[in-house]
């Protein structure tokens, strides 16, 4: 089973960044222990702060992974065009997000991805991955 996790922007500041609301762990040691975790699984990773970035990996591995754990961060309630290319897709997309966004701004409420994500993981922290790639083995 290959699946790619694709994080957008300030998603590298994990670990600095609002350890109240992120934690204080780096997506980087997090990311080697869900590999320790997950032997079973090709998985990789992929980050990027640009829009265009993103959208391009989403369309290179959309039609040959076996699944995509996407959290496009801010660009999840902007980017109607990270939620078209999630569309446009044939691989399986679980939405993620590592803080409750509907317990933050109103303006985080709202997602772009969600009407074409396989389903969507809120609010767990950085375990919201965890539960994602456990729902792709079931």
């Amino acid at each position: 089973m290959k699946i790619i996790i694709i994080n957008g922007p300030n998603l590298n500041l994990l670990g600095k960044r609002e350890p109240d609301v992120y934690g204080s762990e780096t997506f980087d040691s997090f990311f080697n222990q869900l590999k320790n975790d997950f032997p079973q699984i090709e998985l990789s990773y992929f980050h990027s702060n640009i829009e265009g970035e993103l959208i391009d990996k989403i369309q290179e591995v959309g039609f040959s992974y076996d699944g995509i754990i996407l959290n496009a961060a801010a660009y999840t309630h902007t980017s109607i065009g990270i939620g078209d290319a999630v569309k446009a897709i044939a691989t399986p997309v679980i939405e993620v997000h590592i803080s409750n966004t509907f317990a933050r701004e109103a303006f985080r409420h709202q997602s772009f991805i969600s009407p074409n994500a396989k389903g969507i993981i809120i609010g767990f922290g950085l375990q919201s991955y965890k539960l994602a790639l456990q729902s792709f083995l079931r």
